[in-house]
């Protein structure tokens, strides 16, 4: 018996086609933004790009099929992401931050709730769907113990409402195509001020319209320069109590869940910037002699850097292929590999866009190559979706003191800790 890394005929023609659909239709965005000054501006220039990955299926892969959607495994994910971020992240990570904002209801909605709040996604239309999660004082001690810290946004009952107060970062897709908002946003709450997170933190979900729900700000990112970041304040928002997803303290690991559903496809993304690094360094060098007498390649310097920058992406890879097919195995319980392969394959990005531009030179931090973007747009990968000090590191920390830890689970599919 052996392991097969082998990609079957389905999962090769998935990875075709989200090739084929970056080349054909992504890449038409860095042009479209490029001359626009304001992040909101760019987000909103982002639409008939969102509207085509919605067309091509990538919007109901986030939902069910039994309740009229295709949804992807998260490998499915990981293979595409890789293919679709190799040539631009902003409308992509669109998509991630609608699947992070269903994702909730995805694995704890009644049926009640899924057939309403899914609604929008099966329509055809470019609905986006948001996770209010980072606080703006920061969002790494969401789940801080002591009820003084952590999460302060709350949701009082009133009656048969659920009145939400609170002021929230980096929403991604929150401000709506339109300024009226996305078409849900799942806002990571407190419903109990005397109580920590495990009894008081829940998911009450805010759809599209509702009042009080105010973008004050807009954060512009040096990358991901279209990704919409904005500050949402909710005031008094009113919402029926039937819109909380699962019960009171479920927030904790909803929350934890959502964001290690992203890991491998933020890993695959890494990989794909790594590869577009890699293609530029590689024409550049087996080209370019810089008034010498043979190409760059043919020295053993640039050549030995380039066979590391390699050897990083192949091992990039099959760690974010591993993280995926480990949270498909274990249904997202086993969260080990997911920090890890955020945390690796973000950081080795960085060093892999460096190198790259190492090799190319000074052009590479001018506007005669893109090596300069995508160094910008791998920055972000260490510090966003949990950030890689704050969050994914304290996670692991945590798995790691748990005495029911087993280093040797995820090697063999099974959970890291006992739950």
């Amino acid at each position: 018996m052996s392991i097969d890394f082998t990609l079957s005929e389905e999962q090769l023609g998935l990875r075709s086609q989200a090739r084929e659909f970056a080349e054909g239709v992504l890449a038409g965005v860095d042009s479209v933004i490029a001359p626009i000054s304001t992040p909101l501006e760019r987000f909103r220039a982002l639409k008939p790009f969102y509207q085509q990955m919605v067309d091509a299926g990538f919007i109901k892969g986030l939902i069910p099929a039994e309740h009229g959607g295709q949804r992807f495994t998260n490998l499915q994910f990981a293979l595409a992401v890789e293919e679709l971020a190799r040539v631009e992240i902003n409308t992509p990570t669109a998509v991630l931050g609608t699947g992070l904002g269903v994702y909730p209801i995805v694995v704890a909605g009644t049926p009640e709730q899924k057939e309403r709040f899914f609604r929008p996604f099966l329509d055809g239309s470019p609905a986006l769907g948001a996770i209010a999660f980072t606080e703006a004082a920061g969002g790494a001690n969401f789940d801080h113990p002591d009820p003084d810290f952590g999460v302060q946004t709350f949701a009082v009952q009133d009656g048969d409402e659920w009145v939400i107060n609170g002021r929230k970062a980096y929403t991604t897709n929150a401000s709506g195509w339109d300024d009226d908002g996305a078409d849900l946003i799942s806002v990571v709450c407190r419903i109990d001020k005397t109580k920590g997170p495990a009894e008081s933190l829940a998911i009450i979900v805010v759809e599209k319209g509702t009042p009080g729900v105010e973008i004050t700000g807009m954060i512009d990112t040096f990358g991901h320069p279209a990704t919409n970041s904005p500050i949402v304040e909710f005031k008094d928002v009113r919402v029926p109590l039937s819109n909380l997803i699962g019960q009171p303290g479920d927030g904790l690991n909803l929350t934890k869940a959502a964001f290690s559903w992203t890991c491998s496809s933020i890993g695959a993304a890494a990989v794909g910037k790594m590869r577009a690094a890699f293609e530029i360094a590689y024409d550049f060098v087996k080209t370019e002699k810089r008034s010498g007498p043979v190409p760059i390649l043919e020295y053993q310097n640039a050549g030995y850097m380039l066979a590391d920058i390699k050897t990083r992406i192949e091992a990039g890879r099959y760690f974010a292929w591993k993280a995926a097919d480990h949270f498909d195995k274990t249904g997202g319980a086993d969260r080990e590999l997911s920090n890890m392969v955020k945390i690796y394959n973000s950081e080795l990005s960085v060093q892999t866009v460096y190198d790259a531009m190492r090799l190319v030179g000074v052009d590479s931090y001018g506007d005669r190559t893109p090596l300069g973007r995508i160094m910008q747009d791998v920055l972000c990968f260490p510090v966003y979706d949990g950030g890689n000090m704050g969050v994914r590191r304290r996670h692991l920390h945590e798995m790691l003191l748990n005495p029911t830890y087993d280093p040797l689970a995820v090697a063999e599919n099974r959970n890291s800790v006992t739950v």
